[in-house]
């Protein structure tokens, strides 16, 4: 082999060398990204999934909470939960005056 050989297989191990580190970073990239993109998919069913369950639990809770209450109405004699249904702006009134009335004695005593 003589110079010129040897210089241009040098040439050519050097050019060859550069488009490997090219290449090899165009695919580390690539890979991140695709990973990155992996990452934001799971987290996007993680959080769907876990608001899913929170709506699930919250509707569960208020209909638990709706029975309770209807139960309670229905033992006030004098058909009490049908006359709140008819005049619901009363019973807020009322649960407003029982509310601040109960504020007002929990409330500690200024010294």
């Amino acid at each position: 082999m003589n110079d010129k050989q040897f210089e241009n297989q040098v040439d050519h191990d050097v050019e060859q060398a550069r488009e490997d580190i090219a290449t090899l970073g165009e695919d580390g990239v690539t890979g991140l990204t695709r990973k990155f993109e992996q990452l934001t998919d799971d987290t996007k069913k993680t959080v769907d999934v876990a608001v899913k369950n929170v709506n699930k639990a919250v509707g569960q809770g208020l209909s638990e909470y709706n029975t309770k209450l209807q139960v309670v109405a229905d033992r006030v004699p004098g058909d009490f939960a049908k006359k709140v249904a008819g005049y619901p702006w009363v019973s807020i009134t009322i649960s407003l005056a029982v509310g601040l009335l109960l504020g007002v004695l929990l409330k500690p005593g200024k010294q």
